[in-house]
């Protein structure tokens, strides 16, 4: 199943100042999602929003807010992201013992449910969960910070997870690293939703625009969709 392909900025490159600024600038540069990093400073070593800076967040753009917790325990805060304005939740399979009941409780919220990997986890962590997820988020970095370097590992892990997931409607996500000379062969592997964050951000707001438009073209044409 080809998935639509989708470009997510995300929000932790953006200037804190100006978030809202930020978010509408993205949405018209031609995000498809607004992609919300939630840390903790426990699960990963930094921390960043919560739901009242999504509640806030939500009025600047009608784009889909894709809520990624790098946060545990995660379900008592899974409700006050949903209420926040949340499309679409992830957790971590590594943020607690009972990623099944995480899932479970977004789906019951009425959001789309995604779960996550690290580099260091196997992709068998999601195969009795398959059949909950609307997403699924492979990270080619070790999450926490931005401007990373992206993990080669991860392409064999996406193209893993694709076969994994067969005829189901998920969407492969992935996040850290994503350039315009990452993201073929990420798209080749089969995700078809690409998180960026530094090479979305730099050069300022007057680039945002040709930034989003250099990973989607290369993306699009790793994936013969290019015009």
């Amino acid at each position: 199943m080809h998935r639509t392909l989708a470009i997510a900025p995300s929000i932790l490159a953006a200037d804190f100042a100006r978030l809202g600024e930020e978010v509408r600038a993205i949405a018209e540069a031609g995000a498809d999602w607004i992609h919300v990093e939630v840390m903790d400073g426990h699960f990963v070593p930094n921390i960043t929003i919560g739901p009242d800076v999504v509640k806030a967040l939500r009025p600047h753009s009608r784009k889909p807010f894709d809520v990624h917790l790098m946060i545990a325990p995660c379900d008592p805060y899974l409700e006050a992201f949903a209420k926040a304005g949340a499309d679409l939740i992830t957790v971590h399979v590594e943020a607690g013992p009972h990623v099944h009941r995480s899932l479970q409780a977004i789906r019951a919220l009425g959001k789309k449910a995604g779960v996550t990997l690290n580099p260091g986890t196997s992709e068998a962590s999601v195969e009795h969960v398959i059949d909950l997820v609307d997403l699924i988020l492979v990270m080619s970095v070790n999450p926490g910070f931005g401007g990373q370097s992206f993990i080669p590992a991860a392409v064999e892990k996406v193209a893993r997870l694709r076969a994994m997931a067969g005829g189901r409607p998920i969407d492969i996500e992935v996040d850290g690293g994503v350039t315009p000379e990452t993201a073929p062969k990420i798209v080749r592997a089969g995700a078809n939703v690409l998180v960026a964050g530094s090479a979305v951000f730099r050069g300022g707001a007057g680039a945002y625009r040709a930034n989003i438009a250099a990973i989607r073209d290369a993306a699009a044409l790793a994936r013969g969709e290019a015009a």
